[in-house]
């Protein structure tokens, strides 16, 4: 039997930890999966793009556990009351192929994001970073805001957002979050200036110029989300030519990432190197540091581990016959049962 987790377990999931919890013990997975970077067979993710969007299938294994995560991105979704984004993910047994635990992961994507978002930060960010422009208020930014402010101790954010209204919406869900001031802007440039942290999290799939060189200030960490397919960017060129990138997986940072845009000798860092001591994060505190962020299938991997042991701990999640169950392993026909149907049709 295969265990099926619904939106409403991982709800669930949440409510008992607290944001606070849920996102330290998801840091302390990626992070496990992280250093053990090298054990992982690693691809990158199968995309089919279309005008509207892209439907992407994202594969990793260790010596133990395969996973995938199917997922799409529809920046027009909401005109029509969808998500931009929806997926869902499997563990399967590497001895035997069997799938264990099938779960939503469109709720828990915004979370392995924020999770990493922040694990990555504590590394690279300016010690001491206290304020955060968060440009893009849309589906995932509480999940940033809230992984920033409990894991970093940002307790200023800048919000700006094209649409008032996801604004709004950010607004009344922060608004009584303790020790954390809110400051709502007119420009990008606004919620800009000033910030130890700017994190840009856009759906359009377009290649925008979300931050411009005249916006950056010495010792920013910059953490771009929302670049995360052929033809969607959210930093002009310039701003990483000034700054010390880093990245998820290189040879997909590349095809989908901003730094798409830039030469193929362009240095960056994959990020586990930095975990693993094997390069430098920050050189200085005036250093200007860019978090090329375009989500990869470890990060999916360590969700997937949390939400599996989670349910266990919590008695969560049902067993669904995804996979039949065989008296004669052989007989794969005997499941159709179809001599009743026979009987009955005499």
């Amino acid at each position: 039997m295969t265990t099926l987790l619904t939106t409403h377990d991982v709800a669930h999931i949440a409510r008992h930890l607290g944001m606070a919890r849920l996102n330290a013990e998801l840091v302390a997975y990626l992070e496990s999966d992280f250093l053990r970077w090298p054990e992982f067979d690693k691809t990158a993710r199968v995309a089919s793009h279309s005008a509207d969007g892209v439907i992407e299938l994202m594969p990793i294994a260790d010596a133990e556990l395969y996973s995938f995560k199917y997922v799409n991105g529809h920046p027009k979704n909401t005109r029509v009351g969808l998500p931009t984004v929806m997926a869902f993910g499997l563990l399967a047994s590497v001895a035997t192929g069997t799938p264990e635990f099938l779960s939503e992961l469109t709720l828990s994507t915004a979370m392995r994001t924020a999770a990493t978002s922040a694990m990555v930060a504590r590394r690279l960010a300016r010690p001491g970073s206290r304020s955060m422009a968060l440009i893009g208020n849309g589906a995932q930014s509480e999940f940033q805001a809230l992984a920033f402010h409990h894991l970093l101790g940002i307790d200023e954010l800048r919000l700006y957002d094209i649409d008032a209204q996801a604004t709004d919406k950010l607004v009344s869900h922060l608004s009584q979050v303790p020790g954390l001031r809110l400051q709502v802007c007119r420009s990008c440039a606004e919620a800009v200036q000033g910030a130890d942290i700017v994190t840009t999290v856009t759906a359009d799939k377009t290649n925008a110029t979300i931050l411009t060189p005249e916006m950056i200030e010495p010792g920013m960490h910059i953490n771009g989300v929302g670049g995360d397919c052929p033809g969607k960017t959210e930093l002009h060129r310039d701003v990483l030519g000034m700054s010390k990138v880093f990245v998820e997986y290189e040879p997909q940072s590349r095809i989908e990432g901003d730094v798409q845009q830039m030469p193929a000798d362009f240095a960056v860092t994959e990020f586990w190197r930095v975990l693993a001591g094997l390069s430098g994060g920050r050189d200085d505190v005036r250093q200007v540091t860019v978090f090329d962020s375009v989500g990869f299938a470890l990060e999916d991997f360590s969700v997937l581990r949390f939400l599996r042991d989670q349910a266990q701990a919590l008695n969560l999640g049902q067993s669904i016959s995804l996979v039949p169950s065989l008296a004669n392993p052989k007989d794969l026909f005997g499941q159709l049962n179809l001599s009743a149907g026979i009987r009955q049709a005499a």
